[in-house]
């Protein structure tokens, strides 16, 4: 598994929201939890300023990303965020890091994949809703609208998410590969 995340579980699926942490584009509106209060917060976070970022389930109804319903899980989920010097007025910024494995099964045959997407992130937020991602390495991606097709994917390599005020999400950078989870569990 990689050694860091990009995490927001909560965002990569739904229009644009907040950063990871507060509803992690999982990768992008899916939406994050909280940590039970008997989880010990991952290593990398103790006294560095890193805070836990935790993924929380997630639905999908069928037609929005994948032709039939999906559900979304972190088996693995030791995502940290941390809050930087806003570049701009209106603007906050936020870097994630840690692993992070999402099982994303198919709700009508229980066909399931366990994405790895450890990637890391440094994630601008605007006053607007837009969002604007530098990432290096996988992250779970929704996409409704964009330069991708409808789908869940796991988007890999070093590459930006600029993600409109109304969700629409374009993906772009030297090194992109994609991974359609829609057809791995169909």
């Amino acid at each position: 598994m990689r050694k860091s995340v990009l995490g927001t579980a909560g965002t990569a699926f739904g229009t644009a929201g907040t950063a990871f942490g507060t509803a992690c584009v999982t990768v992008l509106a899916l939406g994050l939890g909280t940590a039970p209060a008997t989880a010990a917060p991952p290593a990398a976070s103790q006294g560095s300023g890193w805070e836990p970022a935790p993924s929380a389930p997630w639905d999908v109804p069928a037609g929005e990303r994948c032709a039939f319903p999906v559900h979304g899980e972190p088996i693995v989920d030791d995502v940290v965020r941390r809050e930087l010097p806003p570049p701009a007025e209106g603007v906050t910024r936020a870097a994630y890091k840690g692993d992070l494995v999402i099982r994303v099964t198919n709700k009508e045959t229980g066909a399931h994949y366990d994405a790895d997407v450890s990637g890391t992130a440094l994630v601008d937020v605007y006053a607007s809703g837009a969002q604007f991602w530098r990432v290096l390495g996988p992250v779970l991606l929704g996409v409704g609208v964009g330069n991708l097709a409808r789908g869940l994917y796991v988007v890999d390599g070093a590459y930006t998410i600029d993600i409109s005020p109304t969700g629409s999400k374009t993906v772009a950078g030297p090194a992109v590969r994609t991974d359609s989870l829609c057809a791995r569990i169909d």
